[in-house]
């Protein structure tokens, strides 16, 4: 069985060094030259993975023979200002591929929009408020109307907010880059990257069609994890900081993040996929980063 990922990034190279082994061979893209070349001499996770270099800007021609023999298609590039970048490039060499017969496509729960902190499964209709999130909407139903016609099953896995090696809380308090905004109400999940893994193998082993959450089980204010890290540091928390005092000098990115809230259920994920979180909160996660020793490699400021 062969897999072919469009993205090489954090959730596709976790997946390939947790899962990897169950494929014979690997491949996928990446948009520097740079980094292809070394994943030719280092692979990922300990096995030979073929880069190839795509900017989403035109369709190399090697990208065309390898999604011919691939099985599985993992996507997690994002849209961008003029849509999906690979169906703009593959969409008819993708529907007339007799091979590929399961997509896995990684969105995002901030589709769903603001739910004013209330709870939200895959039936909850998608009301993206942002650009990106609208992006993401519209790549989804493009992508689900490709696996129509191709007769191919397709995935969405909806991520919470993603965390792990080299991207958490612990790094950001011992490095001095964490804040504690406080917004009364405003809850939202996160969900590891080797769980991230877990629900793309285990869609690909089902052949899942359909959308799933991917969530931890303890939706909570953006503050928790910050103090929890400083607690597993042995460091007191940095000051709460109120949400009105913060916002003026908030990036719009950072803003639209805060003017969004919701509980996300992951029934689907554990019941559809079988999936038994390794971290079903931040705090398993945490913990495991820090005994890990992940926050050995931040900078103090």
């Amino acid at each position: 069985m062969n897999l072919f990922c469009f993205g090489l990034g954090y959730s596709a190279e976790h997946t390939i060094r947790d899962f990897g082994a169950r494929f014979d061979r690997v491949a996928g893209t990446v948009r520097e030259a740079d980094k292809a070349a070394h994943i030719a001499r280092a692979g990922i996770g300990g096995r030979n993975v073929e880069a190839v270099v795509f900017d989403g800007t035109s369709a190399p021609p090697d990208i065309a023979p390898l999604l011919s023999e691939a099985d599985c298609i993992l996507m997690s590039a994002p849209p961008n200002q003029d849509g999906d970048p690979v169906l703009r490039q593959y969409a008819d060499t993708l529907a007339r591929a007799a091979r590929p017969q399961s997509i896995v496509y990684l969105s995002t729960v901030g589709v769903y929009g603001d739910n004013a902190g209330v709870w939200v499964d895959e039936a909850t209709p998608a009301v993206p408020r942002t650009e990106r999130s609208r992006a993401r909407r519209a790549a989804e139903q493009a992508w689900a109307e490709l696996a129509a016609r191709s007769r191919k099953s397709l995935a969405i896995l909806r991520l919470s907010g993603i965390y792990g090696p080299g991207r958490n809380a612990l790094l950001q308090v011992a490095n001095g880059t964490a804040r504690r905004i406080v917004k009364p109400g405003q809850v939202f999940n996160r969900i590891h990257v080797a769980d991230i893994a877990q629900a793309i193998a285990a869609a690909f082993a089902a052949r899942h069609d359909g959308i799933v959450n991917v969530a931890d089980d303890e939706p909570t204010p953006p503050g928790e994890p910050i103090a929890f890290a400083a607690h597993l540091l042995g460091v007191a928390p940095p000051p709460e900081i109120p949400f009105a005092e913060a916002a003026p000098n908030m990036s719009p990115m950072a803003l639209s993040f805060y003017g969004e809230s919701r509980r996300v259920r992951n029934a689907r994920l554990k019941g559809g996929l079988g999936v038994a979180l390794k971290y079903p909160s931040y705090r398993e996660g945490l913990t495991a980063l820090f005994a890990a020793g992940d926050h050995r490699g931040a900078t103090a400021r």
